[in-house]
């Protein structure tokens, strides 16, 4: 009857929308006796909150005060990418290589160690160091999206090199990564383009256009034109103009062939046809290795690319005969110096880590750093996560009609990692996110896993609009494609679970690899409901004030329904508690990001 009851008030709170109310200090700062604002305004706990859950895997008390310490809202903000940008970077592999058995046993199901990439990427957003990194290197997964899920599955050493590729290059330059990932068998095997040969003459055989397209649509201009501050560029008759057509993407994939595993140091002699990955972490092992070029398959003629003003190209053609690896650098330069890119990237970094509908100035500021970061380069991304960061329209505090369009819903991997950030998670096993503590694993419970998207498309699309008000907007809520009926009810029931029996009181009768938190700092606060109310929403939301007074009054009654006894107090303790963290982990004041 408690879980139908708080079910029943969670709908009630979601149709209210949550917001308003509270009296709490709010994220602004208090003007002086003139009226003016201060020049350098300091930097609130709810300031730092907001910028905190858009730049890593959750905010919590301990690194909000280490951010205030910096300084001013002038520089602490700064300071803090300064340092993450130092940080040595957290990386996958190591892990997975380390859990092999020695010797590998025939039949050895290696696509188990998936599991063991799972558990080090959930460790890694929890408690690493280099939060700004991983962060962004989250989100380039969804972007540069590879899965476990098909070809991959057997391959684990590739999927979790792929996504430290990803964190290793969140700061450096856009067409090294391009590179990179092009040639990264992940990549290879996930589109198509390891194994891609040259047209055969009085054959059906030709050149495989997976990676081509997808590289063009999702990877770096997308499918129309656009003008620098994201919008549509149209023709005569108003319609959008699109960027690329069919000869383009089989002049894309004719670049693209000749390209298969990087031999093995232990084989003396490596073909196009007898090149295969190992499997087992010895010396030379190509799961990690960037792709070769059997320049016997790769196509030799012209291919038209991608033909626009300022192009080094003229009329969008690479030469015949001019080598593979020349064809390949031609091609990647061609569209890094398209000039979608910068818009198109620059707007879904935006998304991921700020808010879903930036205005069309933001995004321009953005993408002129990826055109010119102030020293004359292109596609530094160091510089474009900053702009995304410090831009004005990420630091201010939406207000008045702002507050309709401002921020986006979080990922539902991103409410998890803030509850178990908050109330330092762990378990017996120090294995973080195992799949144990799911209901079919993160994904089966969460629609959503680090390397485990369900096609090159990612969760969720970033130009979904659910019907209705949004739609009829004209705004895009990506996340919320994944707002199923199943996966919220999921979502509830995992929240559920945590707060009331997966927590440090119960950590001895738990299985070795669940994942508890720590609630003790609450227990004590549990006879004072208004305290254990401001307590848990200061830990997740960095501010009491951001709970609207109907959810307030809904917990306040909730909490009090359980009568704490003068003796063993504790187990009724531990209840007041889990209710207060259950009805604010699903509340729209938690699962927007403002």
């Amino acid at each position: 009857m408690r879980r139908l009851l708080l079910g029943l008030v969670f709908a009630v709170l979601t149709a209210c929308g949550g917001g308003g109310g509270g009296s709490g200090s709010g994220g602004g700062f208090s003007l002086g006796g003139s009226g003016a604002a201060p020049t350098n305004p300091p930097v609130t706990t709810s300031d730092a909150f907001r910028f905190l859950n858009q730049a890593t895997f959750g905010a919590t008390e301990d690194t909000a005060r280490a951010l205030i310490a910096l300084g001013d809202s002038s520089n602490a903000y700064a300071r803090w990418i300064d340092a993450q940008i130092t940080k040595p970077t957290s990386v996958l592999l190591p892990a997975v290589e380390a859990a092999y058995p020695n010797p590998v046993p025939t039949g050895f199901n290696v696509g188990s160690l998936n599991a063991v990439r799972l558990e080090t990427w959930f460790a890694h957003a929890v408690r690493g160091e280099d939060q700004l990194r991983q962060r962004v290197a989250f989100a380039l997964s969804e972007i540069f999206v590879v899965s476990q899920i098909g070809a991959l599955q057997n391959l684990p050493n590739a999927t979790a090199d792929f996504h430290d590729m990803l964190a290793r290059n969140a700061f450096g330059n856009y067409r090294d990564l391009l590179e990179q990932v092009t040639l990264h068998p992940a990549m290879g095997i996930y589109l198509s383009m390891l194994g891609n040969q040259r047209a055969v003459a009085g054959t059906n055989l030709r050149p495989d256009e997976n990676y081509a397209r997808e590289m063009m649509q999702l990877f770096s201009i997308g499918l129309v034109e656009l003008n620098i501050d994201g919008t549509l560029k149209r023709d005569a008759t108003g319609q959008p103009i699109p960027t690329y057509n069919q000869d383009i993407i089989e002049g894309f994939a004719r670049v693209f062939t000749g390209w298969k595993w990087a031999c093995p140091t232990t084989t003396p002699t490596c073909t196009f046809a007898n090149t295969r990955p190992q499997v087992a972490p010895v010396a030379g092992y190509n799961q990690i290795k960037p792709m070769q070029l059997f320049e016997a398959q790769h196509e030799s003629g012209e291919k038209r690319v991608l033909s626009y003003s300022g192009s080094a190209l003229s009329g969008g053609l690479i030469a015949a005969n001019q080598g593979g690896e020349r064809d390949l650098r031609s091609a990647l330069d061609n569209v890094f110096n398209h000039p979608n890119v910068g818009p198109f990237i620059s707007k879904q970094l935006i998304q991921k880590l700020v808010t879903s509908n930036p205005s069309a100035g933001y995004i321009q500021r953005v993408a002129e750093k990826f055109n010119n970061d102030g020293s004359g380069r292109r596609g530094n991304l160091e510089a474009v996560v900053r702009a995304v960061l410090l831009d004005a329209e990420a630091r201010a505090t939406p207000s008045g009609n702002a507050i309709a369009t401002a921020g986006k819903l979080k990922e539902p991997l991103l409410r998890l990692t803030q509850l178990w950030r908050a109330y330092d998670a762990r378990s017996g096993g120090e294995k973080l996110g195992a799949a144990r503590n799911f209901s079919g694993g993160a994904s089966g419970t969460f629609g959503q896993a680090q390397g485990s998207s369900p096609s090159v498309f990612n969760f969720f699309s970033p130009f979904y609009a659910p019907p209705g008000e949004i739609a009829d907007a004209g705004l895009v809520a990506p996340e919320m494609q994944l707002a199923t009926e199943y996966l919220n009810t999921q979502t509830t029931n995992f929240f559920w679970t945590q707060v009331t029996t997966r927590t440090h009181l119960n950590a001895a009768r738990l299985n070795v690899d669940d994942v508890y938190i720590d609630i003790s700092s609450d227990l004590s606060l549990a006879s004072n409901p208004d305290g254990l109310i401001d307590r848990a929403a200061t830990r997740l939301l960095g501010d009491p004030g951001v709970l609207s007074s109907e959810l307030r009054a809904a917990i306040k009654t909730q909490v009090e329904r359980t009568t704490i006894p003068a003796t063993n107090p504790t187990a009724a303790q531990a209840t007041r508690v889990g209710d207060a963290l259950y009805l604010i982990l699903t509340s729209p004041s938690y699962a927007l990001q403002r």
